[in-house]
C-alpha cells in the first residue's frame, strides 16, 4: 500500500473511531435553552452518605464542598476533591463542629465557613475562613452582630486571593463584603441600592473583581444581581418568583437558581455577554437543582435531590454542540484528504 493512503487510512480510522465512540461515552444530558451539559454524580467516601453539596470549583477540576445536613446530629464536614474525583480529603476548621467549604481558587486556597455547635440549622453561629496552604484564619467582618446565633460567611475567592461574603448585622439585615486575605482588610458593605430590609450576599468574584450574588427586596421577592465596578444590575429567570446567582467565571457566565410558579427549583446558566438565560437542570433532578459554582472551563457543580430525598453533588461537563462535532469530522476528513493529495504529488 502506498504510504499516503496508508496515512489516509489512520486518519479515517480514527475519525471512525472517534465518532462511534462519543454517543455512549456521553452519561445522561441535561438540555436547557442550548446548554447542554452531562452529568455526574459527586459521592463522598467520608461523612455522611445522604447528603452532599459540591459549592465549588477551580480551572484544575478540584472541587471544594461539604457533606452532612447540619441537622442536630448531622454535622456538616468540609472537603475537597480532584479527578477522578475518588479520594476525597477532610477539611475542617480546627475545633469546629462543623466545616462547609465554599470555593477554592486556582492556586488552592479554599475559604468557608464553620459552626463551634451541632445545634440545627439556623440555630448555630457562622464564622468566616480562609486556608491558604493549610493554614486557617478566622474571618468576621467587625460589624457582624453579637451575640448566637451570628452570621459571617465567605462563599468565593479569586485568584487574587480577595474573598467575597455576608455577614448579619445587629438589625438582621445582611451585607456583602470582600476580604482580601494578603492584608486582612475587608471592604466596605456591598449593598445593592434595591434591596430592602433583608440585604445582600455577595455570593461570587471574579478575576476581574465582579460580583455576583442576590437580594430580597421590600416585598421578600429574592433577586439575583451582579456588580460590575459598583454598578448593580438585576438578573431575574423570566417567570420565577425567586431568583439567585450563586457562582460567576471569567467567560461571563453566571449560575444559580430559581424557583418556578409549581415553587419547584432548577438550575440556571445566565450569559452577562448577550443577557441569554439557559436552565440546566440535574436528569435525576428536575425541579430540585441548585447549580453552586462554575470555573474558567465552563464547568458546573451544585446538588440536587433525587427521589429518595437525598441530597446529591454533581459536577457537569459542556457537552459540544452538533455543529462542533460535524466541524470537527468535516476538519479531520479534510486533514485526511490533504495527505492524500501529497501522496500523489
Amino acid at each position: 500500500m502506498h504510504r499516503g493512503q496508508i496515512r489516509m487510512t489512520k486518519y479515517m480510522r480514527f475519525l471512525l473511531l472517534l465518532m462511534l465512540a462519543l454517543p455512549p461515552a456521553m452519561p445522561a444530558l441535561a438540555q436547557g435553552d442550548s446548554a447542554a451539559y452531562a452529568f455526574r454524580d459527586i459521592r463522598p467516601t467520608i461523612g455522611d452518605q445522604t447528603f452532599n453539596a459540591a459549592l465549588g470549583i477551580n480551572s484544575l477540576g478540584v472541587i471544594a464542598g461539604y457533606s452532612g445536613s447540619g441537622a442536630a446530629g448531622h454535622p456538616n464536614n468540609g472537603y475537597t476533591v480532584g479527578p477522578p474525583y475518588t479520594t476525597f480529603t477532610p477539611e475542617n476548621f480546627p475545633g469546629s463542629a462543623q466545616t462547609q467549604v465554599t470555593a477554592i481558587n486556582n492556586i488552592g486556597t479554599t475559604v468557608g465557613f464553620w459552626s463551634n455547635t451541632n445545634l440545627g440549622v439556623g440555630t448555630d453561629s457562622n464564622f468566616g475562613f480562609t486556608d491558604v496552604g493549610g493554614t486557617f484564619t478566622n474571618v468576621n467582618n467587625p460589624f457582624t452582630a453579637e451575640g448566637a446565633p451570628s452570621f459571617n460567611q465567605l462563599l468565593g475567592v479569586n485568584n487574587s486571593n480577595i474573598a467575597v461574603g455576608f455577614y448579619t448585622d445587629a438589625e438582621g439585615v445582611n451585607h456583602g463584603y470582600t476580604y482580601t486575605i494578603a492584608s486582612r482588610t475587608f471592604s466596605p458593605n456591598i449593598d445593592d441600592p434595591n434591596a430592602g430590609g433583608v440585604g445582600t450576599t455577595a455570593t461570587a468574584i471574579t478575576n476581574k473583581n465582579q460580583i455576583a450574588g442576590f437580594y430580597v427586596d421590600a416585598a421578600g421577592v429574592t433577586h439575583g444581581f451582579v456588580d460590575i465596578g459598583g454598578m448593580f444590575t438585576t438578573i431575574d429567570y423570566p417567570k420565577s418568583t425567586s431568583t439567585k446567582l450563586l457562582g460567576v467565571n471569567d467567560n461571563g457566565l453566571a449560575v444559580g437558581s430559581y424557583v418556578d410558579a409549581d415553587e419547584a427549583t432548577h438550575g440556571l446558566l445566565f450569559d452577562l455577554n448577550d443577557d441569554m438565560f439557559h436552565h440546566v437542570d440535574d436528569p435525576f433532578g428536575i425541579g430540585t437543582t441548585t447549580i453552586n459554582g462554575i470555573n474558567d472551563l465552563d464547568q458546573l457543580v451544585g446538588f440536587y435531590v433525587n427521589s429518595e430525598g437525598a441530597t446529591i453533588g454533581f459536577l457537569a461537563n459542556p457537552v459540544p454542540e452538533p455543529g462542533s462535532l460535524a466541524l470537527l469530522a468535516t476538519g479531520l476528513l479534510g486533514l485526511s484528504l490533504s495527505y492524500r493529495r501529497r501522496s500523489r504529488r
